[in-house]
């Protein structure tokens, strides 16, 4: 055997170590931006608010829009009465 020091298959494990090291540690770091960025968009996303009740003037308004639709034909009596039932319960 050669006993000029590590030669190339020295040189080449070498090599291999370094670089599994630098794939493994440049996966950990890519993984953690990747839970930082979800963990942000998490915070950003804000929850769905919930249905706000009609206020009394919109109920109104909703009311006279609809009388105004039946006045003109375009809605029946049964209809009518059916969203008025609907508007008055919420």
């Amino acid at each position: 055997m050669n006993r000029r020091g590590p030669g190339l298959l020295g040189a080449a494990a070498r090599t291999a170590v370094v670089a599994g090291t630098a794939s493994a540690v440049s996966g950990r770091v890519q993984q953690r931006q990747q839970t930082r960025f979800a963990e942000r968009d998490a915070e950003q996303t804000a929850p769905p608010q919930p249905a706000a009740e009609p206020a009394p003037d919109d109920v109104i308004s909703q009311l006279e829009r609809l009388a105004e639709l039946k006045k003109q034909g375009i809605l029946t009596d049964a209809e009518f009465a059916e969203q008025k039932k609907r508007l008055l319960a919420e």
